[in-house]
């Protein structure tokens, strides 16, 4: 058969053909088209994975504890109990996750900031425990952090 001949399809072929391309693009309808830039919030019904914490930050005051040393004890047994050092190590020197030792600190080192980075998470890795610890251990932990480098510091590295 000469090659400028074509072969003429049956019409169903031609219908078939035409039914599935118009399905293809309807169900392509409801899909984001385009990719968010870096930093800007995704489009409603993008998918996106977990991000721990609530969407706002938590107004919270001070540390009610402050530099208690029944408090500050406590905050070390939780540090150590709740394995926060599998993460930031033994004595908070930093490991996988950021040393607390440290005098800068990315999300701050208020007592509010420190509450919140606990309560809510931060990106990264750090889980939110808002929703697993009652704020009376949370805040234990922040007093337990906020001496890290002071003579009030219970168990400091040898």
């Amino acid at each position: 058969m000469p090659a400028d001949r074509a072969i003429p399809l049956p019409a169903w072929i031609f219908g078939a053909c035409t039914v599935l391309a118009m399905m293809a693009l309807a169900g392509c309808r409801g899909q984001a088209t385009e990719v968010p830039s870096e930093g800007a919030a995704p489009p409603i019904g993008m998918p996106v994975g977990p991000i721990p914490g609530p969407p706002v930050e938590l107004h919270v005051e001070s540390d009610p504890y402050g530099q208690n040393p029944v408090a500050l004890a406590d905050g070390r047994r939780l540090f150590v109990s709740y394995n926060c050092s599998g993460c930031h190590g033994g004595h908070a020197g930093g490991g996988m996750g950021p040393s607390l030792r440290d005098q800068t600190w990315i999300y701050g080192s208020s007592d509010a900031q420190i509450f919140n980075s606990i309560a809510e998470g931060r990106g990264k890795g750090m889980p939110a425990w808002g929703t697993k610890l009652p704020n009376d251990q949370i805040w234990r932990l922040v007093s337990y952090i906020k001496s890290l480098r002071t003579p009030q510091e219970p168990d400091p590295p040898e």
